[in-house]
C-alpha cells in the first residue's frame, strides 16, 4: 500500500505549548434554533426564558436567547483541536463571564492565549493554562474564561521546564457581572416561568435539593460532544484511556446540572459568570447524575428588578443524602463529579 506524502495533524502536546502564545481558533460556528431544539432534546433544561419567544419578549429582549450553555459548549469546542485534542482531563474552570445573550443566526469566533504551564512529576502530562474568548460577527466578546487541562506529553520524562502559574480570582465582584441589554424583569410573568420564588425569597447558606436523577447515556453524550464539534480522543475513542472507557464530557455534566437545578431555581434564568468549576472526578455512561445547591451570595443589582445569586451546584454520580463534598483530607468524594460556583439573574421582586 502507498501512503500519499500529506500530513494529518496529531495536536499538540504539551511540550508544544509557551506561555503567551496566541491562538484564533479554526471554524467558526453560526448557531441557529436548531441547536436550541437539540439542547433541550438532549438536557431536561426547562427554563422560560431560552424557551419561549413571547416570555423573552416580555422580558425586554428581542426573541428567546440561545442558551447561555449552548454559547459555553461552542467556544469551547472551538478549542479542542488546538488545546485538548491530548488530554487527560479538563481540570477546571475560572473568571467566566457571559457579556450579553446570543440569539440564534449570530456566528461566533474563538481565540485563546496560554497563560500558564506546569509540568507533573510522572513526567507522562502537563497542565495548560489558556484564557479563551469567544466573540460574534460584529467582534463583540460574548463569552471568556479561563480553564486549565491536563494534556499528554510528546515524550515521557521530567524534562527541565519552568512552570508558570497564573493568578485567578476566586470569583467574580458583582460589578463584574455583564446584565444582558434591555433585559428587564419589571414585567415577569411567574405563571410562564412555574415560580413564584424572587431574589428576597432565597437566603445565603441555604441549600436546596434538587432531587430528580438523570442517568447519562452514551448515545446521548456522543452526539452532544459531536454537536458542540468537541473532538477530544477521550470522549470517542475507547483506546485514548487504559480503561477502554469513554470519558463522558465535563460540559456535558455541566449541562445536565443546571438542568436539573431547575427544580428549586425555576427563575435563575441567566448564568453571567462562572466563578469556579472543578470536574472533580470522571463520569461515564450509565451514572445517575443527581445535584443539589447552595446559595453563596446575593446583590440587588439596582436595575430593572434585576438581582444575581452566586450559586453552588454540586453534581454526584450517586443520590448524596450527607450533602458532603470532601474528606477529612480535602480530598473530593469519590462521587463528585462536579463543583460549579456561578452567578445566575433572577428576578429580584414578585
Amino acid at each position: 500500500m502507498n501512503l500519499n506524502n500529506i500530513d494529518t495533524n496529531s495536536g499538540r502536546f504539551f511540550e508544544d505549548y509557551a506561555v503567551g502564545d496566541l491562538i484564533a481558533h479554526a471554524t467558526p460556528r453560526t448557531l441557529t434554533e436548531a441547536d436550541a431544539s437539540l439542547y433541550i432534546a438532549l438536557y431536561p433544561t426547562r427554563f422560560a426564558l431560552q424557551s419561549s419567544k413571547e416570555f423573552a419578549k416580555s422580558c425586554g429582549l428581542k426573541d428567546r436567547p440561545l442558551d447561555d450553555l449552548i454559547v459555553f459548549h461552542t467556544v469551547f469546542g472551538k478549542t479542542v483541536p488546538d488545546i485538548s485534542i491530548n488530554a487527560v482531563a479538563n481540570l477546571g474552570y475560572a473568571e467566566g463571564k457571559f457579556s450579553n445573550a446570543v440569539f440564534a443566526g449570530e456566528t461566533l469566533s474563538v481565540s485563546s492565549e496560554i497563560i500558564g504551564l506546569k509540568q507533573n512529576s510522572n513526567g507522562k502530562t502537563g497542565i495548560v493554562y489558556v484564557k479563551t474568548k469567544g466573540q460574534n460577527s460584529s467582534g463583540e466578546t460574548i463569552l471568556e474564561y479561563k480553564r486549565w487541562v491536563m494534556v499528554k506529553k510528546r515524550i515521557i520524562g521530567v524534562q527541565e521546564t519552568p512552570s508558570h502559574l497564573p493568578s485567578m480570582k476566586t470569583s467574580l465582584d458583582g460589578s463584574e457581572l455583564n446584565v444582558p441589554e434591555k433585559l428587564d424583569f419589571t414585567e415577569y410573568n411567574t405563571q410562564a416561568a412555574g415560580s413564584k420564588k424572587s431574589f428576597n425569597d432565597y437566603q445565603v447558606g441555604e441549600v436546596i435539593d434538587h432531587i430528580d436523577g438523570n442517568t447519562i447515556c452514551e448515545a446521548d453524550h456522543l452526539f452532544a460532544t459531536r454537536l458542540w464539534q468537541n473532538n477530544s480522543k477521550v470522549h470517542f475513542d475507547i483506546n485514548a484511556r487504559e480503561d477502554r472507557k469513554r470519558l463522558i464530557y465535563g460540559g456535558h455534566i455541566i449541562s445536565l446540572v443546571r438542568a436539573l437545578s431547575f427544580n428549586g431555581l425555576e427563575n435563575a434564568q441567566l448564568i453571567v459568570g462562572i466563578n469556579a468549576g472543578t470536574h472533580a472526578n470522571p463520569a461515564f455512561a450509565e451514572d445517575t447524575i443527581y445535584c443539589w445547591t447552595e446559595v453563596l451570595d446575593k446583590i440587588d443589582l439596582n436595575v430593572r428588578n434585576l438581582a444575581a445569586l452566586r450559586l453552588r451546584s454540586v453534581g454526584t454520580k450517586d443520590k448524596n443524602q450527607s450533602m458532603e463534598v470532601k474528606s477529612d483530607d480535602g480530598r473530593y468524594l469519590p462521587a463528585i463529579v462536579l463543583d460549579f460556583d456561578y452567578w445566575v439573574l433572577v428576578p429580584k421582586e414578585l
